[in-house]
């Protein structure tokens, strides 16, 4: 690199596009090469409010389809109370398990499942949808209470829950 920031031999291209210009152009508002696609999804790296997003696949909810959108959001609330129900269940019956290797399988495919569902659930979070946050967050909560907190239980006593309490790796 030399004295005035340019590097020798190294070709430069045209400057990036800023989001507005490509807004613009999108929306036909601005001059310069239109977009073929007017709905072109924006990834949002910030908190957003609308229907119009994407979460988890390409293309899914969909652009400006209030119903799609309402499915995406139930589908991350039931995943969310999914994995606080594979949190707290305790259905492997130990005495029907002879062998330990079996007991120890089935407790590694739910903790793979559980695990695998709470990273999908974290996956649509951050597609930065304030809706998508809320549900995951609803979700969750409304999980703990119902098979997790003492609300429905009719003893106090503490079971051995087949898989260990979820923990943060940060």
């Amino acid at each position: 690199m030399n004295n005035d920031g340019h590097m020798h031999g190294m070709a430069m291209g045209p400057p990036p596009l800023s989001s507005s210009t490509i807004m613009n152009n999108a929306t036909g508002g601005g001059g310069g090469m239109m977009m073929k696609n007017h709905h072109h999804m924006m990834m949002h790296m910030t908190f957003f409010w609308g229907k119009n997003t994407e979460i988890l696949f390409s293309g899914w909810p969909g652009y400006d389809n209030l119903g799609m959108y309402i499915l995406a959001l139930v589908v991350v609330f039931f995943m969310a109370v999914f994995v606080e129900f594979l949190s707290q269940s305790n259905y492997i019956n130990k005495s029907n398990v002879d062998d330990h290797v079996t007991f120890g399988l089935l407790q590694t495919i739910l903790y793979g499942l559980r695990i695998g569902l709470a990273y999908v659930v974290m996956l649509a979070v951050m597609s930065f949808n304030g809706g998508v946050f809320l549900v995951a967050i609803v979700g969750h909560s409304l999980g703990f209470m119902v098979f997790g907190s003492r609300v429905f239980k009719k003893s106090s006593s503490e079971k051995n829950l087949d898989l260990p309490p979820m923990s943060c790796s940060c």
